[in-house]
Parts: C-alpha cells; structure tokens; sequence
C-alpha cells in the first residue's frame, strides 16, 4: 500500500445485538489490507439502511416474529446475520461511495484513482446457487475511513453527482432494481408500498422508468414528495387497498411491508399477476389465501440474491441521467446514532447518507 494510506482509521464498531449503545465510534482501528482480488477504498460516503438497523438488533433471527421495530437484541439464537452468525466487533454499513487507493496483486494498478461504488449484495463464490454475502455484514462494510471489496464487485462511476448521492445506490436502488427484475415489470400497473422509504422510492423511479402505472402507498405528510419521484397516485397506509381500487387492479405488487398488508395481496393481483418482496418492516408472519394463489394463477417473488446485471443497469442509468436519488439528511459519520434515530423515526423521505471525516 501507498505510505499516503495511515495505519488506523476511524470507524464504527458494531459490539453486539442490542440498541444504539452497542454502536461504538473509535479511531485506532487497523486499516485493511487487499487480499490478491480486492481492492482498497477510501471511502467518501454511506447510505444507512433498514438491514443496518436490523442486523444490530439481531431481526433476522427465526425467533424473531414482529415488526423490524419491534427486535431489540433480545435474539441469541445465532441465526442473526443475514447468513447466520454474526463476528463482532462489526464494521456495518452496506452502502459506500469512494476512491480505490490500493489494489491486491491480482487487480490492475489503473483502478487506483477510480470513484467507484461497491456491491451490496455480493456473489458468495459457493457452490450453492443463489448464496449471498452481504457487504457490511458478512465482512466489515462503510462504516469506517476505508474498506475492502472484491474487485469485480466495486464499479467505477462517471457521472457528475455528489459522493452522498452516489452513496445512496448500492443497497436501496439494487434492492428495487433487483425486484423489478425479478417480475420483469414492464409498463404495467404496479403497486408500491413503502414509497417514502430507501427502497420505496427508488422502486417509484425506477418502475416509471419501465414505463409502468405506479400507485404507492406513504404517509399523508410524504404524498407530494412520492408524487415528485413520478408516482401517478399515491394513498395512505392506512387505506385498504382492495376497498380503493378493488379486486384484481394491479398487475405486479412490490412489498417491503408485508405484515398484515399481505392478506390483500392476492386478491389485489390479477390472474397471472406477480407479487415480489425483499422485506417485512411490519412483520414477517403473514396470512395468505392459497385459493387464490393457485386459482389466479399468481406467482410470489422472494427478491435476495441479485445477478451482476442489476448493479450494472444501475451505473449506465446513473450515467445516462435516468435516476435521481432524493437525499433526506446527511450526519457525519460520529452521530451515527443521531443518524439511525432519525431513520427509525421515518419522518424523512428519501435517503439518509453519513459522511466520513478526511
């Protein structure tokens, strides 16, 4: 590595499941090294997200049954990762924007230089189809002056937005992308909940991209802004949807509720519509009405594992002026807790980045 690169960094320190006392901002931390096929990035920016909050309070374990809010650290079952157990102390942080300062022995020394964002959800390299490994979980993530990333997950961007902005990609817009995907939306009629959110509001940029109908669902204090990203109509959370547009209204349905939202599902698509999910913010145990799965011809989308395509697409759109992230709030990256307050809260809209200090 370059004598410009120090030895430690600062960086936070996830110490165990719990709340946002095991949040540890510390500034002796080793820098990391490349291994042969990684590179090194001195990292400008990071997104926060809803797996940060609920890989700290230990949400994915199968004990765990309510609401993403609801998980406090009680869970010791060690399922809590999103591939199992977790190592502590943790860097988290699954969104980074930065430059590649150093590369492993395998890489070309020409990406030193490049701004560049990293894979979320990154290739496991198993022989199990479909296996993940998740950026900031299953290793250390952005969270931190500089972290490590297999070079074929970290993609060079030229375009002329902020490090914030670009920060704001990797995991929410993948997260949607990948959804969108998965159900190979088209210019249909689609529904959309959690539009205020990461994921919700990139799912209403890039559905309208395809050139779909959106209509999404958000708090009366954030229709106007989730009208802003592009969506033809908005309703509260608390409206019923079947009551609003009736039964068999929508062609796909994009969900990161679930909860008890979910009984509508089926009798909200029509025949051979499709339904896909990537989270469960309200509640992971649903009900649902198999005569109407297999009598509507319905298919259900479980949306994790994403093909390097997804990432990919997202570059050239960013690079060719398609999307926009909508930014709610920037902390630097000590209130990191102030940061994650603020995200539980979910007054905002859009996304909140830290920035990380020089």
């Amino acid at each position: 590595m370059s004598d410009a690169i120090p030895t430690t960094m600062a960086a936070v320190h996830l110490r165990g499941f719990g709340g946002t006392d095991q949040l540890e901002y510390v500034t002796d931390v080793p820098v990391p090294t490349p291994a042969p096929d990684q590179v090194l990035i001195r990292v400008a920016a990071a997104g926060v997200n809803n797996t940060d909050i609920n890989t700290r309070t230990g949400w994915y374990a199968r004990d765990v049954t309510g609401s993403s809010a609801d998980a406090a650290g009680g869970s010791q079952s060690g399922d809590e990762g999103w591939a199992g157990a977790l190592e502590f102390p943790r860097i988290q942080g699954a969104d980074a924007c930065g430059r590649i300062v150093a590369v492993g022995a395998n890489v070309d020394p020409s990406r030193v230089g490049e701004r560049v964002i990293v894979t979320t959800m990154q290739t496991a390299y198993s022989t199990e189809p479909l296996t993940t490994t998740v950026f900031g979980s299953e290793y250390d993530g952005a969270f931190a002056q500089y972290a490590v990333a297999h070079s074929d997950e970290t993609y060079a961007v030229d375009c002329d937005w902020t490090d914030v902005e670009l920060a704001s990609i990797p995991c929410a817009y993948s997260t949607a992308e990948n959804m969108l995907h998965r159900i190979e939306l088209g210019a249909e009629r689609v529904l959309i909940t959690g539009a205020s959110g990461g994921v919700g509001h990139a799912a209403v940029q890039l559905a309208k991209r395809r050139g779909a109908t959106v209509i999404a669902t958000a708090g009366a204090d954030k229709a106007d802004a989730v009208l802003g990203l592009g969506a033809d109509e908005v309703i509260g959370r608390d409206v019923d949807p079947v009551e609003r547009f009736g039964e068999s209204s929508f062609d796909a349905i994009v969900d990161v509720v679930a909860g008890s939202f979910f009984g509508s599902v089926t009798r909200l698509l029509r025949n051979g519509g499709r339904y896909v999910t990537a989270g469960a913010i309200a509640g992971p145990i649903v009900e649902l009405d198999v005569r109407d799965l297999y009598l509507k011809d319905l298919s259900l989308h479980g949306s994790t594992y994403q093909p390097p395509e997804v990432i990919a697409n997202l570059v050239g759109y960013i690079e060719r002026g398609e999307i926009r992230p909508l930014i709610a709030a920037t902390y630097p990256l000590e209130r990191i807790v102030d940061a994650q307050d603020a995200f539980v809260a979910k007054h905002h809209v859009g996304k909140i980045v830290l920035t990380i200090p020089d």
